[in-house]
């Protein structure tokens, strides 16, 4: 079988018609060209198998061609979505991802940090945690993008509109008629979960509704198993409410399995709303009212973002909020 031939760098430039150097600039994404002329490098590049040798360009520029990032929880679908948009994303930079799960344990998140930094990598991307380690992590020399966790105006980060999202959970809950609300959020203070919690009592205090602070439900824990067992014991209190906003799903669903249980019927005499929108909202046995999260495009502009800072690319650009909408369904419905 024939080999096929690998076209140089040299060859490109020689067929598009433009330098060696603006080929390179295309190739690396460092701008500084037309449209017209990135379109036609690209599709020379296409037809014609060039391929980096991403040793020699390692040796080079003193880059490992790899990212790190740190997940809480992989096996949620909210953050491993992220995560498959951030390799995607990484692979047009020729890049490789090491994914580290700390399943929300300090210590496993300060090994995995130590490890991340013992690969050399080039950037690390910090998705959500309690980022414990913020003070380690800003003496490190190599970037660091946070996604669905605010730090401050000198960190990069790209979160969701979390305050608008928790305003939009609490107004379809107030528009669908109900008036004793429950809450369910991380009891930490991570910024998401905060956040979403102010947005719902921003509604609150412009419809004029009064929050009863007994339906506030801190959860330790986020899971269903802790979900239930808390609107259980709400329930239990004889506390009355006839609405829950969970700031996500993972705790909503499992204050559905709850009321089924208990044969309260959703949405007649609870309803119930979400925050992500993750797949098991549509499928569960009624569909649930949610936050969605544009989670595709936070793990793409985070490696944007992290890719200005590794090739030294001219951007003002270091905080990003992205909108997010509310998708209705049956345990809102009037």
């Amino acid at each position: 079988m024939k080999k096929e031939k690998k076209i140089s760098i040299k060859e490109l430039a020689k067929l598009s018609g433009v330098s060696i150097a603006t080929i390179s600039r295309v190739i690396n994404k460092k701008g500084g060209y037309s449209e017209e002329t990135e379109k036609r490098i690209l599709k020379l590049i296409e037809s014609n198998s060039y391929k980096q040798n991403v040793n020699a360009r390692s040796l080079r520029t003193k880059k490992s061609q790899t990212i790190g990032v740190i997940v809480p929880d992989i096996s949620n679908e909210f953050f491993a979505k992220i995560i498959q948009a951030v390799e995607k994303q990484a692979i047009k930079y020729d890049y490789s991802v090491f994914v580290c799960n700390t399943d929300e344990n300090l210590e496993t998140e300060k090994r995995q940090l130590n490890n991340l930094i013992g690969q050399f990598v080039d950037g690390i991307i910090y998705i959500g945690g309690g980022v414990q380690l913020i003070s380690g992590i800003r003496s490190l020399k190599i970037p660091v993008v946070y996604i669905d966790r605010y730090i401050d105006n000198k960190e990069m980060y790209v979160e969701s509109d979390n305050f608008h999202g928790g305003y939009l959970a609490a107004q379809e809950l107030i528009q669908a008629g109900c008036r004793k609300i429950a809450i369910m959020k991380d009891i930490r203070k991570i910024s998401s979960a905060h956040r979403r919690y102010l947005g719902f009592l921003k509604a609150l205090k412009d419809y004029g509704i009064e929050f009863d602070e007994q339906l506030l439900c801190d959860m330790t824990v986020i899971s269903y198993k802790e979900a239930k067992e808390k609107t259980l014991e709400l329930l239990d209190s004889g506390e009355i409410f006839d609405g829950i906003f969970a700031t996500n799903d993972t705790m909503a669903l499992g204050a559905m399995m709850a009321l089924n249980e208990r044969r309260i019927k959703i949405p007649s005499e609870v309803k119930l709303v979400g925050f992500d929108n993750i797949s098991a909202c549509e499928i569960s046995g009624i569909p649930l009212t949610t936050i969605n999260q544009n989670k595709w495009k936070m793990g793409e502009l985070a490696v944007e973002l992290l890719m200005d800072k590794i090739l030294l690319r001219k951007s003002n650009v270091k905080n990003i909020k992205i909108p997010v909408n509310l998708i209705r369904r049956k345990s809102t419905e009037i």
